[in-house]
């Protein structure tokens, strides 16, 4: 795997390295020996897929609150993503900062994001698959978000007709006095 640093301390593109024959490919997408070598979280405790019908649907930004904060690996299994981060982490240098990239079934890249990062997607085709390695279980008590379209982070989306379910539309504005808190 090669592991390519994001402007986001602590997220990182990951490129499986694809041995290829006559019969297709062979790839490792994880291995904790590589990530604890990089310093990075190498527990995961919890697999999930996110099936997504239409193309434009966004999820997001979703992150879970301390002790049940979650160190992910996001992959896209099946069509095509805008994947979003957000640092949220409040003595990070990149801080309310954001960063994107294109995941496919084409591009076989994966996201890693350290515990404190708010993520989502936007589908780019329909049927599209999302693949997450979790470090930690989901608690739905500590679910928590912010707006995807909060002035405060100004996203640059994907233009497109979207779905999105009531709650992720529902997040106020982010506020740092209150985030500190």
């Amino acid at each position: 795997m090669i592991f390519t640093e994001t402007p986001l301390d602590g997220s990182f593109i990951i490129v499986p390295e694809l041995n290829e024959d006559e019969r297709g490919f062979f790839a490792r997408t994880f291995s904790q020996r590589e990530f604890m070598e990089r310093g990075l979280c190498s527990q995961f405790v919890e697999c999930n897929v996110s099936f997504n019908k239409k193309k434009g649907t966004l999820r997001g930004m979703h992150y879970q609150g301390a002790p049940f904060a979650q160190a992910k690996i996001v992959g896209c299994i099946r069509g095509a993503i805008h994947d979003v981060l957000i640092d949220l982490r409040g003595d990070s240098a990149t801080f309310k900062k954001w960063f994107a990239v294109e995941l496919s079934a084409a591009n076989h890249l994966m996201l890693y994001a350290a515990e404190g990062f708010a993520h989502g997607f936007q589908t780019l085709e329909d049927n599209t698959e999302v693949f997450y390695q979790m470090s930690e279980v989901d608690v739905p008590e500590s679910a928590r978000g912010v707006r995807w379209n909060d002035p405060a982070f100004a996203i640059e989306w994907p233009t497109a007709e979207r779905t999105i379910i009531a709650r992720d539309m529902a997040y106020p504005d982010f506020d740092v006095a209150v985030w500190n808190s």
